[in-house]
């Protein structure tokens, strides 16, 4: 593969609410046992993309944790491999990223030490499978400056947090408009972007000359109408979890078996960080219906449309609904949840009872007792 990836994971929004208060939104987890950034890392590993650098910023202590051994993802290796950067301070430089422009600016000196002349940049919240090496053959064939991979939405789709573009017949972006508050425009950008090296070296430090510092208002935006920026349309699966409604609806679409076939059975597949814990146990009175359980869960009660994530406990007559438990969740006995997002090392006490709704989906923390100092 002729490019380098950078995978941009350091971003917080505030449209998760209490999820982001202590993990960055790449490392929520998705589908039991994965995490937001195994897709977008399995997918530079498929594209045989062996040089990838992750941004890290926000709350990045669990996720650099997730990112402590490159191998899972085959990139331990000697040519190549996968760099995680932060935020440094030196003689010259104190300051956090204050952008996506601003964070690849800081970290120049991955760019112009690697040899590759394409870059592919991602998100690291997106949930998706593709070949990044065709993206990178429409970039060639279009003699793009820019490509950006684009999807349809549904006219009735809120299309208002992303970044919204028309294209001409010839597939080259001709508006471009970020976050709009109303627009009749139903594609969308996905957050991945090919570009030449050497040219992004050069947008990157004329707008830190301007004091501009983000790469989608400040360069996709501003440089529209005079760089060739082309829209490449991916027809699969795709969702972006920075919200918490998208996040509740990705979870619940991965009840679906045609998808989780798709992603985890057909090739190629998504790669995760395993964890050594035993399958998950059901006791005798247990009920389970068309749920997700990950590894080292144990159920004595009933669960039903639901996804639950690594060593979640579940207590006698309890009912789970429509609902996400994430990791290490001690749920106590006779308790009722439905249509709710529980936090991970929660305890929920006995006889307790969450319910929201499908529109308005509760997120549980409680204090966690078994934690305590």
């Amino acid at each position: 593969m002729r490019a380098i990836g950078i995978i941009l994971a350091g971003g917080n929004n505030k449209r998760m609410r209490e999820l982001s208060n202590k993990r960055a939104i790449a490392a929520m987890p998705v589908a039991g046992s994965f995490r937001a950034i195994d897709f977008a890392l399995s997918n530079m590993s498929n594209s045989h993309v062996q040089k990838v650098a992750v941004l890290t910023q926000y709350n990045s202590g669990s996720l650099n944790q997730h990112l402590s051994s490159s191998k899972w993802w085959d990139f331990g290796r000697k040519q190549g491999g996968l760099y995680v950067y932060t935020p440094t301070i030196t003689a010259q430089r104190s300051d956090w990223f204050r952008g996506t422009a601003d964070a690849l600016y800081q970290n120049l000196t991955f760019l112009k030490q690697s040899h590759e002349p394409y870059v592919i940049i991602a998100s690291g919240d997106g949930i998706y499978k593709l070949d990044y090496g065709k993206v990178l053959e429409y970039h060639i064939e279009k003699k793009a400056d820019i490509t950006v991979v684009c999807k349809q939405m549904d006219p009735d789709e809120d299309v208002s947090r992303f970044g919204c573009i028309k294209v001409n017949d010839d597939g080259r972006i001709v508006e471009f408009e970020e976050k709009p508050v109303a627009t009749d425009a139903n594609i969308i950008s996905c957050g991945i972007y090919v570009i030449r090296r050497r040219q992004l070296i050069e947008l990157l430090e004329k707008a830190n000359d301007e004091d501009r510092y983000d790469f989608v208002k400040d360069i996709l935006v501003r440089y529209k109408n005079i760089k060739r920026i082309y829209a490449y349309k991916m027809d699969s699966y795709w969702s972006n979890i920075a919200s918490v409604e998208s996040y509740y609806k990705t979870n619940m679409d991965f009840l679906n078996r045609d998808l989780r076939n798709y992603f985890f059975k057909q090739q190629p597949g998504i790669y995760t960080k395993l964890a050594d814990n035993p399958p998950a146990k059901y006791n005798p009175d247990s009920s389970v219906k068309n749920s997700i359980l990950a590894s080292g869960c144990i159920i004595n009660g009933s669960v039903e449309n639901s996804v639950l994530f690594r060593k979640v406990y579940v207590g006698n007559n309890c009912v789970i609904k429509n609902s996400i438990i994430l990791n290490d969740v001690y749920i106590g006995d006779n308790t009722v949840i439905e249509n709710c997002i529980v936090e991970s090392r929660d305890t929920i006490r006995a006889n307790t009872t969450y319910i929201g709704t499908p529109d308005d989906v509760k997120i549980v923390i409680e204090k966690n007792e078994r934690y305590t100092m």
